[in-house]
C-alpha cells in the first residue's frame, strides 16, 4: 500500500497566502513612500497650489458693493438701467451707507466703484459724511436730499456703476485684462480705443521675453557645446563659473549694469576708446539695456539644459557622419543639432516663462515703453490697491504659462512619435 502523504496546515505554502502576503508587503511599501514624501506634498500644497487658488478666486471676486449696499442692489435689480432709479433706490442707498461700521468699509466702496467711474470716490465720501439725512420722512425726502447734498446721484452712470457691480462674483477684471469689458446694458463689448492698453502690453512682455529666449540660445548654444566636448574636471570648474550669477542677488546685478551701461559707464567707454563710437550710445532706461541685463541673467537657465542634453549625445557620432563623406559642418547641423532639440525646447520654454514674469529689471533699466505685464500687476497691488486686476493679471501670466507649456508637451509627444 502506498502510503498517504501527511496533509500540509491550512494555507502555509499555498499560492493564495503568497500572493496575500506580498500584496500586503507591496502596501506597506507604498504607504512608507507616501510617508516620506509627504512633507513635500504638504509644502506644495501650501507654497504653490493655496496661493493660486487664492489667486485665481480674487481675480472674479467682487464683494465690496454686495456688502456695502445689499439694499441698494436688491432694488436695483429690477431696474432698466436707462433712467434715474426709483425714490426707493436713493432710499437704500442712504440705509446702506448709513449702517456700514467703519470709515475703511465706505472707503473700499468707492475704490471700486471709482474704477468704474471716474468721481464715484468724492461721491460715496461726500454722502458717507453726510449721513445721517435730518428731517428726511421717506423715500422721496431722501431722494430730495441726497440731489441736493450732490447732484451727481441724479447722474444714470453712476448708479449703472452700483448695478453692474452688485454681483459678489464677476468676469469684469478678467474681461479687462483682455481690454474688454461689461457695457450698461451687460452685453460683452471692446474697450474704447483710448482705454485698450493691456493687450499692447501683453505683446510688449511677449516679444521682450521672445527676444531674450533667442539671445539666450545664440550665446548659450555654443558655449554649452563647447563645455560638453571639456574634460570632466575642467568642464565642472567652468560650469561653475557658469553658475556664479546664481549667487548674486538680481538687484547687485541690475545696479551693476546701470554703472556699466551708463553714458560714462564701462562699456560706453571701451567702445570709445577702441573708435567703435563717436559718442556714447543709449544703452540705459530703454529697450536695449532691459534685453542687456535679461539675458545675462537668464543666460545659466538656457546653458544647463542644452549641456545636460549635449553631454548624452555620443561624439562617434560626428565622426561617424565625417567618415561617410559628409562636411562637419553639414554633420553637426543635420547629425548633431537635432539631438539637442529637447534641451533647446527645456532651455527656451524656462527662460521665456521666467522672462515674461520680469518685474526689477525693466522697472530699473527700462523706460515707460519697456514696462512688463508683472509691473501692472505690482502697481495695481502697491499705489491703486486694486486686488481683483492685480489678480487678473497675475491669472493671464498663469493661463499663458499653462499654455506654453502644454504646446512644448504637445511638441515633445509628436516628436518622439515620429522618431
Amino acid at each position: 500500500m502506498t502510503a498517504l502523504a501527511a496533509p500540509t496546515p491550512a494555507g502555509i505554502g499555498s499560492p493564495v497566502s503568497l500572493r496575500a502576503s506580498l500584496s500586503r508587503a507591496e502596501r506597506r511599501r507604498k504607504l512608507r513612500a507616501f510617508a516620506l514624501t509627504l512633507p513635500l506634498l504638504v509644502f506644495l500644497l501650501l507654497t504653490f497650489l493655496v496661493p493660486i487658488a487664492a489667486l485665481l478666486k480674487r481675480a472674479v471676486e467682487n464683494p465690496e458693493v454686495a456688502d456695502a449696499l445689499p439694499r441698494t442692489v436688491v432694488v436695483l435689480d429690477k431696474w432698466n438701467r436707462l433712467a434715474v432709479p426709483p425714490p426707493e433706490a436713493f432710499a437704500a442707498v442712504a440705509a446702506d451707507l448709513g449702517a456700514l461700521p467703519h470709515r475703511a468699509d465706505a472707503g473700499a466702496l468707492a475704490r471700486r466703484l471709482n474704477t468704474e467711474v471716474a468721481g464715484a470716490r468724492s461721491l460715496v465720501m461726500n454722502t458717507y459724511r453726510a449721513l445721517p439725512l435730518e428731517g428726511a420722512a421717506g423715500a422721496a425726502d431722501v431722494k430730495a436730499k441726497l440731489i441736493a447734498l450732490d447732484e451727481r446721484w441724479t447722474e444714470v452712470k453712476y448708479w449703472q456703476a452700483i448695478a453692474k457691480n452688485g454681483s459678489r462674483w464677476t468676469g469684469d477684471y478678467l474681461l479687462a485684462s483682455l481690454d474688454l469689458r461689461r457695457g450698461a446694458q451687460g452685453g460683452i463689448e471692446r474697450m474704447p480705443e483710448d482705454q485698450r492698453v493691456f493687450g499692447g502690453i501683453l505683446a510688449r512682455t511677449f516679444s521682450i521675453s521672445a527676444v531674450v529666449t533667442l539671445w539666450c540660445l545664440v550665446l548659450g548654444y555654443p558655449l554649452a557645446y563647447w563645455l560638453s566636448t571639456l574634460p570632466p574636471r575642467r568642464a565642472n570648474v567652468l560650469m561653475i563659473l557658469v553658475l556664479v550669477p546664481f549667487w548674486t542677488s538680481i538687484l547687485v546685478r541690475v545696479a551693476a549694469w546701470i554703472v556699466l551701461l551708463q553714458s560714462a559707464g564701462l562699456v560706453n567707454r571701451a567702445l570709445m576708446g577702441l573708435g567703435l563710437v563717436e559718442q556714447p550710445l543709449a544703452l540705459l532706461f530703454n529697450r536695449t539695456g532691459v534685453i542687456i541685463a535679461m539675458v545675462h541673467i537668464l543666460l545659466p537657465f538656457m546653458i544647463l539644459p542644452l549641456y545636460s542634453v549635449m553631454k548624452s549625445v555620443p561624439p562617434t557620432y560626428l565622426r561617424a557622419a565625417v567618415s561617410l563623406g559628409s562636411s562637419p559642418l553639414a554633420a553637426f547641423l543635420r547629425v548633431y543639432v537635432p539631438q539637442t532639440y529637447p534641451g533647446i525646447g527645456a532651455g527656451g520654454l524656462l527662460v521665456f516663462i521666467l522672462a515674461i514674469g520680469y518685474y526689477v529689471t525693466p522697472a530699473l533699466l527700462g523706460g515707460a515703453s519697456d514696462q512688463m505685464l508683472s509691473y501692472y500687476v505690482a502697481q495695481y497691488t502697491n499705489v491703486d490697491v486694486n486686488w481683483g486686476m492685480a489678480a487678473a493679471l497675475g491669472a493671464l501670466l498663469l493661463a499663458a504659462t499653462l499654455v506654453l507649456y502644454a504646446l512644448y508637451r504637445r511638441l515633445v509627444k509628436t516628436e518622439l512619435s515620429l522618431g
